[in-house]
């Protein structure tokens, strides 16, 4: 019954605040201390970094890239040969993304025919028997007809001949005039909850000024027009280097804008970085795909010239955040940072109720005990 009495009594029980003014200087130091550590925590940290008092949307963007340059080649490999962006941009154009050949292996004349394997641990034979006939793996040149060509002591296979050899790469890179090829990105970006549209051809431009800028990050920081040479530099990167077996590149365009400011001073800004960060102990570094351009020669035979190019592929990537002045925003975190104030007293009380000597005289202070004895007073 005691148990009971008891637990109803605590449950019937009602707690009021008290004020209690102490003064204490070791207190009073420690409770302005965490006042003004929350108060600088608020006003710095959520209002003015994180700008507390705005909502935000995030961006809607689109991209597109036309790349421009020439490159002439005179070599072993490519004989006399002048390229254009037809040649080095494969396919024409992509989503968000445009790739630049920067070397290559060609193989030309390629007809469907009989002829020896190159020469590898599979491919390798003394007699006949040595030569499964039919049979092909996903790393071979042909289907092998079942005979060893005994003067290069490979199964003979039927595909395209003459077969392709890419064991030896091209160095230096035959298309590192790219290097100073420029590409021109058109970006434009909305922030649909605004109404707020932005492109990165700045307003204050104009046709004659877009056919000489070039993005630099400290003199001109606006230009749509990068070389890319300056993109691979400006990630950390050798471009001739990188151009010899290919890399993957991104170029990133960060819009941070304060809708509460000027219209003309929510522009992006470009940063470049590699990809496909490479060692000299990584497997299959590098950048490269095939594809061959078909015709018809003179007797009517299909031939073709099979190209296996290397080169970089650039990936543009748009980061958009906008923010505007909303009083919902800003009488949540003004609410909130009242309320961490409030932290300042129950740090300050546990201090003086279980930390100091004369804790015990302050829990008198602090607390008093009524009870309700029935009594009416007049």
């Amino acid at each position: 019954m005691k148990s009971c009495t008891s637990l109803c009594d605590s449950f019937l029980e009602y707690d009021t605040p008290r004020i209690v003014l102490i003064k204490n200087k070791t207190v009073g130091i420690v409770n302005r201390f965490i006042q003004l550590t929350i108060l600088a925590y608020v006003v710095g940290w959520v209002f003015v970094w994180e700008k507390g008092y705005q909502e935000f949307d995030s961006s809607i963007a689109s991209i597109t890239t036309k790349v421009k340059g020439i490159a002439f080649t005179n070599s072993n490999q490519l004989e006399e040969h002048l390229w254009d962006a037809a040649d080095y941009i494969i396919p024409v154009q992509q989503e968000s993304s445009f790739f630049v050949m920067t070397n290559v292996i060609m193989t030309k004349n390629q007809v469907q025919g009989l002829c020896p394997e190159l020469p590898s641990k599979t491919s390798g034979c003394k007699s006949d028997s040595d030569c499964e006939t039919g049979y092909h793996d996903p790393h071979s040149n042909g289907i092998l007809t079942g005979i060893c060509d005994k003067h290069v002591n490979t199964c003979q296979v039927y595909g395209w001949c003459p077969v392709e050899n890419d064991t030896v790469i091209p160095e230096p890179a035959l298309l590192g005039e790219a290097e100073n090829f420029t590409v021109f990105i058109k970006n434009s970006i909305i922030f649909p909850k605004f109404q707020f549209s932005k492109r990165n051809i700045l307003t204050s431009t104009n046709d004659s000024y877009l056919k000489v800028c070039r993005f630099h990050p400290k003199i001109d920081p606006f230009c749509p027009i990068f070389i890319l040479g300056d993109i691979v530099r400006e990630a950390g990167e050798d471009f001739q280097k990188l151009a010899i077996q290919g890399g993957v590149m991104g170029i990133l365009i960060d819009w941070n804008c304060n809708l509460d400011e000027l219209a003309s001073k929510c522009v992006p800004k470009y940063t470049f970085h590699r990809l496909d960060k490479s060692s000299d102990k990584m497997l299959s570094p590098g950048y490269n795909f095939r594809f061959a351009k078909n015709y018809r020669n003179e007797n009517g035979t299909t031939t073709r010239t099979l190209f296996k190019a290397y080169g970089i592929r650039f990936t543009v990537e748009v980061f958009g955040k906008a923010g505007k002045f909303n009083i919902i925003p800003t009488m949540i975190n003004i609410g909130s940072g009242l309320a961490l104030l409030g932290m300042a007293t129950i740090m300050c009380d546990i201090i003086i109720l279980y930390f100091l000597k004369k804790k015990d005289y302050y829990k008198e202070k602090k607390y008093k005990y009524v009870e309700d004895d029935g009594l009416v007073y007049q």
